[in-house]
């Protein structure tokens, strides 16, 4: 038998959720009005942007800088696919300047009169990433979205967290999804279904740490894979330096490299722990031998601000969770992973945290130090990984 419910003044047969395309039938249920909903989309309430005829404003792009020929070799190939209405993977190296890599493909589609969207799962580069984009496409509306910030959903480029794409269906003539390996996109059935739901065009991912599946996947049909395996100023990444000891030894080596980086440099730091609970422990240690800093994580309300305040140098260091995994780029920048051989730590993510490290140009060295107890599959391939990145230089 199959059943039909009233969902935003439209009937729909349940086999399937018009929203998030569930056909699980355990995740369809009833409230108690007797109308039937999706368990696994359920939460996803609120104004959709209104799929009407579109006018740009009138802008230009405009970047003060020039591309490297690798990153010029990259945006002509993304571009050239987007002409030729496939997908693209762009699979490039942490620092590779990415974003720029999609400059040219976002201005061809805002010429010719298209929308452009820009999604990544968190919220704080998304912030970050709508000022880089204001300040290149000049003229142009750019606007943000993120949970708490939802009041204007038009835009000539919308920057938006990958929760709030369940507002634009059949939408963007362009969508381009940064950080596709990332919590909470990666492997959400229903964010992976609003991601697909919201492209009238074509889209764009990108990734510095793309799985073997992933690119398999998209070596197949009408999508492309180009690559780029150098940093826009053609340095190496810092390779990690694995320290391997007993935990009361790890914690000694940890306030012995906090004490020499803050006293022998003027360098920000970072020291990442894997659980909040670890976060506030590290700090309650550190602040007694380092005044100068401060913690951040995912429950501390302050955390745009104390991140702002690190950005200005008004803390010498964080303690920091997953939080910072992503996102940050700051001139001189040293890393300390502690614990790094918790379960929480793939490679990915370990790849992603060194990535943080040496930049930019005139700053293109720097410490990243994986402090264990024990030495990890997971560490090993982390730094594995970027020594051949480096062989391609």
């Amino acid at each position: 038998m199959t059943y039909f419910v009233l969902y935003e003044r439209r009937f729909f047969d349940i086999t399937k959720c018009p929203l998030c395309g569930n056909e699980d039938q355990k995740y369809f249920g009833v409230n108690n009005k007797g109308e039937t909903y999706c368990r696994r989309c359920v939460s996803f309430i609120g104004e959709e942007a209104k799929n009407e005829i579109f006018r740009n404003s009138f802008g230009h792009l405009e970047i003060n800088y020039e591309l490297s020929e690798d990153q010029k070799r990259v945006s002509d190939e993304v571009f050239k696919n987007y002409r030729n209405k496939e997908n693209t993977l762009i699979y490039a190296v942490c620092g590779a300047g990415k974003t720029e890599l999609v400059y040219q493909t976002i201005e061809f589609v805002l010429k010719n009169g298209g929308r452009v969207g820009f999604g990544i799962p968190r919220r704080d580069v998304v912030i970050e990433l709508s000022e880089r984009l204001k300040s290149a496409f000049k003229g142009y509306k750019v606007i943000s979205l993120y949970g708490g910030h939802t009041s204007d959903l038009n835009g000539d480029i919308i920057c938006l967290t990958t929760h709030q794409l369940y507002r634009y269906e059949n939408y963007f003539d362009l969508l381009i999804l940064d950080e596709i390996d990332a919590f909470p996109f990666k492997d959400d059935f229903v964010l992976n279904a609003f991601f697909k739901r919201s492209v009238k065009g074509n889209y764009i991912i990108m990734s510095a740490t793309p799985s073997e599946k992933l690119l398999d996947e998209y070596k197949k049909g009408n999508n492309k894979v180009v690559t780029l395996f150098k940093r826009y100023h053609g340095k190496k990444i810092p390779e990690p330096t694995l320290f391997v000891a007993p935990k009361i030894i790890c914690y000694l080596y940890l306030i012995y490299k906090v004490r020499k980086i803050l006293s022998e440099t003027d360098f920000p730091l970072l020291v990442f722990a894997p659980t909040i609970e670890e976060c506030e422990n590290l700090y309650t240690l550190l602040k007694i031998i380092a005044k100068q800093g401060y913690l951040v994580h995912s429950k501390r309300k302050d955390r745009a601000k104390t991140i702002q305040k690190f950005r200005d140098k008004k803390f010498r260091y964080l303690v920091t969770t997953s939080v910072l995994e992503r996102g940050i780029t700051l001139k001189n920048l040293q890393v300390i992973v502690f614990n790094s051989s918790s379960f929480i730590y793939t490679k990915e993510a370990l790849i992603q945290i060194a990535g943080r490290v040496g930049r930019k140009i005139g700053a293109t060295n720097g410490e990243v130090i994986f402090i264990g107890q024990r030495k990890t599959e997971e560490m090993v391939q982390a730094r594995a990984t970027i020594q051949d990145a480096n062989k391609n230089l």
